[in-house]
């Protein structure tokens, strides 16, 4: 039953019927997991209209794949997507990357805050401000990846 998903959008937020597009199952669907996997927790806001964050978006693919492609049951998945969120926090914690076959460049803090883009016409406050917000960005990024 193996299905291509599309790619994801970079998107901060993503409805369900969204969710449901990227995934490959229906709205009802994720409610149901909802239920039965803790660590999935959209934010709700009106009307308890659900929206979910990238990395909920990539643990419900995760979740599919345990159900649908290796035959887990609900049980047994739960269970197994404990043991990988364990498993991960325990490499974050010791400063191990999960990112199979992608290469980590691993730079100190000192050597961002000197980092300057010479075409950039702006002022040097606005730079540093800006590169604030990137640097912030680019540890959500690194995070989300390692997750």
């Amino acid at each position: 039953m193996e299905k291509i998903l599309p790619p994801i959008p970079v998107k901060r937020y993503f409805t369900i019927g969204e969710v449901g597009d990227l995934c490959g199952v229906k709205p009802h669907v994720l409610r149901y997991w909802e239920q039965e996997f803790t660590q999935l927790r959209p934010m709700k806001r009106r009307g308890n209209r659900r929206y979910y964050q990238h990395h909920e978006v990539l643990m419900i693919r995760r979740i599919r794949d345990l159900l649908y492609d290796q035959g887990f049951t609900i049980s047994g998945a739960r269970n197994k997507m404990q043991e990988i969120l364990q498993s991960e926090r325990d490499k974050k914690h010791s400063n191990e990357s999960s990112l199979d076959g992608v290469e980590v460049i691993e730079i100190g803090d000192s050597e961002l805050d000197n980092f300057t883009d010479n075409r950039s016409a702006l002022p040097i406050d606005h730079v540093s401000e800006r590169w604030l917000f990137v640097r912030r960005e680019l540890f959500e990024i690194r995070d989300l990846l390692t997750l």
